[in-house]
């Protein structure tokens, strides 16, 4: 049972809550953090024709802002806290979210391709530090039986980032031009900072990860399918939304309002989509994953051989959206169940196989959309996501052993 102290005059506290008391505004400032950081993660995707034109980069090239962030974001998730574990988890996310705010600070002024890769790299520091720390924290925050309601708080960041950052982004791009949606998420994550100092009480660190417990993670079967299916499923999905401008431009021929609208339709079908896949995985995150999966492999080879009708594109983002939603809550709750003692160092491989499966996915269809076409992030899409599917499907956790 978690220690408990109380709180002081000023609401902060030293250490975790008492029992059946939740510190619900420190739950609300995790979000504004999930919040800031996904929104940052995911404008490159709205914003990526822009961007390139602006650097005088490819589209291949700009997408790689998306792999550094990725790539440093899964080195970052595993290793920030065995590095970290000896200071305050609130000074540590403190840190984290400073990161967040130079970030942006820094894509806002990129002058050239290399400085705003620089700027990606902080964000990928930032974002794996602060989602493998983000379920152990929520655990101190909030007694165990409100555990599950706090982690779907906190996910609502994701699902709102996912609603805002690509149709704010494009349709901010368009009148001010692409650094504008990087002041938009400049000021989220100044706004996030502040609310994280008044809201997080201090945590003293209380667990004692390394690189011994990450080695013994890797050992167990279970997690072992879980990161390869995180691996294919993920760097599926990432490969075709990264590059979902240059498809609606290049071979929808969408003007800029009307790819705006496209991805706001992305975006609310992320949102109905996170509770969707939250009621399955609630009852089976394995037929969650794989609902998710089947659908976007089906709509992927939908725009592959359709995506010239601008009805059959609108559509099919929009579904697309809709599927993504169950990986998050599905994903988070098998790794949970996979490592029930282990949970800050499962979050942190979690965390880690994302990145890696979205660096996979930029790079892929980066490659592929340079060399065949603005079709080649489906094409890798449907490929991938077939792949993870059938694995989580014969391999995926049954209720039975959950």
């Amino acid at each position: 049972m978690l220690e408990a102290t109380r709180a002081d005059t000023t609401g902060s506290q030293t250490t975790d809550h008492p029992v059946g008391h939740a510190n619900w505004a420190g739950i609300a400032s995790l979000t504004l953090g999930v919040f800031g950081l996904v929104t940052a993660e995911f404008l490159p995707a709205s914003l990526l024709t822009a961007m390139s034109t602006d650097l005088g980069v490819s589209d291949g090239a700009a997408g790689q802002a998306v792999t550094a962030t990725a790539i440093v974001g899964a080195i970052a998730a595993p290793t920030i806290p065995v590095i970290t574990r000896n200071f305050d988890r609130k000074r540590v996310i403190i840190a984290l979210s400073l990161l967040l705010v130079i970030s942006n600070l820094l894509a806002v002024t990129a002058a050239n391709l290399s400085v705003l890769l620089v700027s990606r790299v902080m964000l990928g520091v930032a974002l794996g530090g602060f989602w493998s720390m983000a379920a152990a924290l929520a655990m101190r925050l909030v007694p165990e039986k409100l555990f599950a309601r706090a982690m779907s708080v906190i996910l609502t960041g994701v699902s709102v980032a996912t609603v805002c950052a690509a149709p704010i982004g494009a349709y901010m791009g368009n009148l001010w031009g692409w650094r504008s949606a990087f002041v938009a998420a400049g000021v989220v994550s100044v706004i996030t900072l502040a609310t994280q100092l008044f809201a997080i009480p201090k945590l003293p660190p209380k667990d004692n990860p390394s690189l011994k417990v990450l080695f013994e993670l890797m050992g167990r079967a279970d997690v072992r399918v879980a990161l390869i299916a995180v691996l294919l499923v993920i760097s599926g999905h990432f490969a075709g939304f990264t590059y979902i401008r240059p498809l609606m431009e290049h071979i929808t021929h969408l003007s800029v309002s009307a790819i705006s609208a496209v991805l706001l339709g992305y975006g609310v079908g992320g949102f109905f989509g996170n509770f969707a896949g939250g009621f399955i995985a609630e009852r089976s995150e394995r037929y969650a994953i794989v609902a998710g999966g089947t659908l976007i492999a089906v709509l992927a080879a939908t725009l592959w051989a359709a995506g010239s009708s601008a009805t059959v594109t609108a559509v099919s983002i929009a579904l697309w959206g809709f599927a993504f939603g169950a990986f998050p809550v599905g994903f988070q709750t098998w790794i949970v169940r996979a490592a029930p003692d282990q949970a800050e160092g499962a979050g942190g491989l979690l965390v880690a196989a994302f990145q890696i499966a979205i660096a996979s996915g930029a790079i892929g269809g980066g490659v592929l959309v340079d060399h065949v076409g603005a079709l080649g992030g489906p094409i890798f899409a449907t490929i991938a996501l077939t792949l993870g599917t059938l694995l989580t499907l014969r391999y995926g956790p049954r209720p039975a052993r959950a």
